[in-house]
């Protein structure tokens, strides 16, 4: 991918529409494990935070208060489009932005709404991302490994890939193989 693109632009362009995600913990045995969640940013929402609502009562949130490091994978396989997000995870008390965010959907797995005592707003704080978005046909994709596998040469060219690094309270982008 060109440097001159703006990878975190890419990749919320490219998280957007996936509204699920797995978030990985390690349990307090050294055993990974991975939960569904639900992505809660909005549209204006597209800095280094990641939000969720996770049950104080569940596994994400005893896992994090002991290791804080997770991970996050989203897929959107109809659009050939992945992301790895690493980051640091904390339970944070911010009721506006709970406000924020509530929905009624939330409402769904909530039911004592906004003042749900199991209600725990999670922020993740994005250390890295690493994306791979086909935007290629799936026939030139088949093309493509077809042609490889017959010439012996390892595909090229079947998507961009790139990773997002942040640090220091800036934004450090680059592409990657």
């Amino acid at each position: 991918m060109d440097d001159s693109v703006n990878h975190l632009d890419t990749l919320w362009d490219l998280i957007k529409d996936i509204k699920f995600a797995m978030l990985t913990t390690e349990h307090a045995d050294g055993h990974l494990h991975a939960h569904p969640v639900t992505t809660q940013n909005r549209n204006i929402d597209r800095g280094d935070i990641l939000w969720f609502f996770i049950s104080r009562a569940g596994h994400p949130a005893a896992d994090i208060a002991r290791q804080s490091r997770v991970s996050l994978a989203y897929a959107h396989p109809g659009r050939d489009s992945y992301v790895s997000v690493s980051g640091i995870a904390a339970i944070v008390e911010n009721r506006s932005k709970k406000e924020e965010l509530f929905s009624r959907m939330t409402q769904a797995w909530f039911p004592g709404g906004m003042d749900d005592p199991d209600l725990a707003l999670l922020r993740v704080r994005i250390s890295r991302a690493h994306f791979w978005d086909v935007r290629e046909h799936k026939l030139v994709q088949l093309y493509k490994l077809a042609k490889a596998a017959f010439t012996g040469t390892r595909p090229d060219d079947l998507g961009a890939t790139g990773e997002v690094r942040m640090g220091a309270g800036r934004r450090q982008a680059g592409a990657a193989g």
